[in-house]
């Protein structure tokens, strides 16, 4: 085993703003996960992840979940679609099987179009090119047949697409297309597929949900595959709150990513545990 990976999860604008905050609050602590040799990036933590293998400043970003809503759409995931989340959850025999259920939901849903929903990505991203010296994975679902889907420099894919696709939550956001192919939200495989860094002596997972239902993979039992050091960080009581119950409302941006920046302090020695040499 060698190397370094910073596992980046799924949750929403919210979840964007709140893992800025921890990476911020890390580096003012001595800690950089920003040196990770690979990155994993899922839904929300596709976001993230893209910038910091780019080598964008973590508190230039910080700063901006602070500076408001810009460009975002408000959302949130209605009762009758969580309900249906639920069903597939209970339903579904396989990861994959659920991948396509969740995939005919995001087909049949009304959404905003496809290319005003990439705007909002593309806003996100300062840069939007493949990092050439960092590996980044980035994870999405094949909406026809619910395959897990990793992208890398390697695809061919644009960088806005795939983060596009990664946080195309199904209901709520329109599958993205790539390749004459849809495809939908990571997390509808896991929050943080942490088992993309198996093979890494040190690996740090940021994840604002940890959980999983059904065939959707937790955090945990993803963590007690890898042969590593391994530590995740998951919001405290206070980000909780600051994150609140939607985490795909705009406006919880700024309380979020304060939170994660004052929590940071708190699990900056447990961090420093695995990723300091």
């Amino acid at each position: 085993m060698s190397g370094k990976a910073l596992v980046l999860g799924g949750g929403g604008v919210a979840g964007i703003a709140w893992e800025w905050g921890i990476l911020t609050g890390l580096q003012e602590a001595g800690v950089d996960l920003t040196t990770a040799d690979l990155v994993v990036g899922t839904s929300a933590g596709s976001v993230v992840g893209a910038q910091v293998a780019a080598g964008i400043d973590a508190g230039e970003r910080y700063e901006a979940q602070l500076a408001g809503a810009g460009g975002e759409i408000a959302a949130k995931l209605s009762p009758l679609m969580i309900a249906r989340f639920g069903w597939v959850m209970l339903r579904s025999r396989s990861p994959q099987q659920a991948g396509a259920a969740f995939g005919r939901l995001a087909l049949a849903a009304a959404t905003v179009p496809e290319a005003e929903r990439r705007a909002v990505i593309a806003s996100r991203l300062p840069v939007q090119t493949w990092p050439e010296d960092r590996r980044l994975l980035l994870t999405a679902v094949d909406a026809a047949t619910g395959e897990f889907t990793v992208f890398d420099s390697s695809s061919g894919v644009p960088l806005v697409d795939a983060v596009a696709a990664s946080c195309a939550v199904p209901g709520v956001w329109p599958p993205v297309t790539i390749g004459g192919r849809r495809y939908i939200d990571g997390g509808m495989r896991s929050a943080a597929n942490v088992d993309l860094a198996a093979g890494h002596e040190r690996v740090v997972v940021i994840a604002p949900i940890t959980q999983g239902f059904g065939q959707v993979a937790d955090v945990a039992s993803q963590v007690a595959q890898l042969s590593g050091k391994t530590t995740v960080v998951s919001p405290d009581q206070g980000s909780k709150r600051a994150i609140g119950r939607n985490a795909l409302d705009p406006a919880r941006r700024a309380p979020s990513a304060r939170a994660g920046h004052a929590q940071a302090a708190a699990v900056a020695d447990q961090v420093a545990a695995v990723w300091s040499d």
